[in-house]
């Protein structure tokens, strides 16, 4: 095939990327993707992994053939190669390649690195703070998550820009420490910026430390001098002022420094109690993502990659069984699958759907049935309603009661956020769930039956789920 140059067509592609989609989500995909090469209507792309290659396929491909094909007059077919090793700077042509061993299609860089495997840049150290798996080749990308995803991606190529503070926020087992990890566990194996990653338990700990110690310098210089810090389960903190005051002067100090931030918590900021109002004024100003419940074919995907990291074989029916009765959280979606694969390694025998059945039994029941309808239907009977009712529009005091009692003890039995349950209830906010939340609240203090009616109500749900 003969040899045409097309990179000043590439040069201009990128140009023009680049106005379309912004500084910011520019960078996070396309500085690392180098130039190849380019036959007679085609154009080789180098990339520094497969999960890059991946990701710049599925969003931009189609993008990127259209202006080339307006710039040239002709379709230009694209090829994708990953180049281990490195990456080359965009738009670096690869050095002419010599008689002897340079495979067709890589950089001189990366030539470089391969012949002589003596220079290669030594893969750094795991960090201590964050687990090896929780990166982002490893996070199951579906439309709960895909926003909060590609957020996250761009962070770590370009911590402290654009999308700084980050907040990740979500019921329990959702993914959210996994995303924030992947994204420290990214700019510590790319970068040398220095990453702090510590729970919200853990920092408190060191606050109290500091204090008794009369170390509050070596604290304070800890936290501030910092690249990166990530926090997780923020939620924590509530109605501890002490250690907020100090959060709230290290997230400043961070901040003015262009230094990224990043926290997790099991609720949107507006739910945060005995908080500090100028630290939730901080946390509303950032980048706020909702991690959701992953649907079934993002639940199936997670299963079938946690299987095969583990080296087992899982049938497909075994598979269906766990993502149709395990849909809160991925948590439980996981523990259930590494129960079966245990019993498996013990056993010496493979997994059939009897044995899935019979194993997850208590699991199922515990975790599948609780659902916001089966709460819906204990309340609605018990107050001789129907579900429709709960959900409606009508606001008279005979159904705007029972309606508040079914959202409390939805946030009090499930891991489901305010968001999910005012989604349940008829497409309501989730401040309408959050005043009604408050609303019962407010009656135990002037209704002492109302503590036995909720938890008979609890009672019912509780027997409804396991039917």
């Amino acid at each position: 095939m003969a040899e045409v140059d097309y990179k000043e067509f590439w040069d201009e592609t990128l140009n023009q990327l680049r106005f379309e989609l912004g500084e910011d989500e520019f960078s996070g995909w396309f500085t690392d993707i180098s130039f190849l090469r380019s036959g007679e209507n085609t154009i080789t792309m180098g990339f520094p992994s497969g999960f890059h290659r991946d990701r710049v396929k599925t969003r931009y491909q189609n993008s990127i053939k259209t202006k080339l094909k307006t710039l040239a007059g002709k379709d230009i077919a694209l090829e994708f190669e990953v180049i281990p090793g490195g990456t080359a700077a965009i738009g670096q042509k690869p050095a002419k390649k010599e008689a002897h061993d340079r495979p067709s299609g890589y950089s001189a860089h990366s030539v470089a690195k391969n012949a002589e495997p003596a220079q290669e840049k030594p893969k750094k150290k795991q960090h201590s703070q964050m687990r090896d798996d929780y990166t982002f080749e490893r996070y199951i990308v579906g439309e709960n998550n895909n926003f909060a995803h590609n957020a996250a991606f761009a962070i770590s190529r370009n911590p402290g820009t654009a999308y700084n503070p980050f907040l990740i926020y979500g019921g329990v087992g959702l993914g959210k420490t996994h995303l924030m990890q992947a994204i420290g566990n990214y700019i510590h194996e790319n970068s040398d910026n220095k990453v702090i990653c510590i729970t919200s338990e853990e920092f408190l700990n060191e606050y109290l430390e500091g204090i008794a110690q009369n170390k509050m310098n070596s604290f304070k210089n800890k936290f501030r001098y910092t690249d990166v810090l990530l926090i997780d389960d923020i939620q924590f903190f509530q109605d501890k002022p002490g250690v907020q005051e100090e959060l709230f002067h290290t997230f400043n100090t961070l901040l003015n420094a262009k230094k990224q931030l990043v926290f997790t918590c099991d609720r949107p900021p507006s739910e945060l109690k005995k908080f500090n109002d100028r630290l939730i004024s901080r946390f509303e100003y950032s980048l706020k993502v909702d991690l959701q419940p992953p649907r079934y074919e993002v639940r199936c995907a997670i299963l079938k990659a946690t299987a095969e990291n583990r080296g087992a074989i899982i049938p497909d029916e075994v598979i269906d069984l766990i993502s149709k009765n395990i849909s809160s959280n991925i948590r439980d979606l996981i523990g259930a699958l590494n129960k079966l694969i245990s019993y498996m390694e013990i056993m010496k025998q493979p997994i059939s759907l009897e044995i899935a059945q019979k194993n997850l039994r208590d699991v199922l029941a515990s975790t599948s049935n609780l659902s916001i309808e089966i709460i819906q239907k204990a309340v609605a009977d018990a107050y001789s309603l129907s579900i429709s009712d709960l959900k409606g529009k009508k606001r008279n005091q005979k159904i705007v009661y029972p309606r508040q009692l079914a959202m409390y003890i939805c946030r009090e039995m499930t891991d489901f956020s305010t968001t999910e349950i005012g989604e349940a209830f008829g497409g309501r906010d989730h401040t309408t769930v959050m005043h009604s939340i408050e609303k019962i609240q407010g009656l135990f203090i002037t209704d002492p039956s109302l503590d036995s009616t909720i938890e008979n109500l609890k009672r019912t749900v509780k027997e409804l789920s396991v039917k």
